[in-house]
């Protein structure tokens, strides 16, 4: 089963990509790698949450997001590569949590990036990840998520 196809039995739709907020590019392929900007939850161009995990935000609904998070990302890898199928593995992931200053759940937020592409790519979606508590992120955005993936 193609990713694609994946995307579909999960009733998922891939977004349109978000357009950059600032200068830079939503992903960028190098050799055999290509290595997506931070994504975070928007969804129909709008960004569906804000504010800090563990105060206005708790953990359960931030694994939600990091789940956006993680389809947009997927959805910049495709812009570049055109078929998921091309996608060998995703290699790495770095999750980044505005997170209040008691909150340390962290890597149970990211886990719903990491779930995500793993039910997406199947065990080629298994990756190696950082999970990282942070002051603030862009617009209050409370996650983002970036990937590098390998490519054939």
């Amino acid at each position: 089963m193609t990713p694609e196809q994946r995307l579909a039995e999960l009733g998922l739709t891939l977004p349109e990509v978000v357009a950059p907020l600032a200068a830079y590019v939503p992903a960028v392929r190098t050799g055999d790698h290509v290595y997506t900007s931070g994504q975070v939850p928007f969804v129909d161009g709008k960004l569906v949450a804000t504010g800090k995990v563990g105060a206005e935000i708790d953990a359960e609904r931030a694994k939600e997001l990091a789940g956006i998070c993680a389809l947009n990302a997927v959805a910049a890898l495709k812009s570049v590569v055109g078929d998921l199928s091309t996608v060998v593995r995703i290699v790495k992931v770095v999750g980044f949590v505005a997170s209040d200053p008691a909150f340390t759940g962290q890597p149970q937020v990211i886990n719903g990036a990491s779930e995500l592409l793993a039910e997406v790519f199947g065990e080629a979606g298994r990756h190696a990840r950082s999970a990282v508590g942070v002051a603030a992120l862009p617009l209050d955005a409370p996650v983002e998520v970036e990937l590098i993936a390998e490519v054939r």
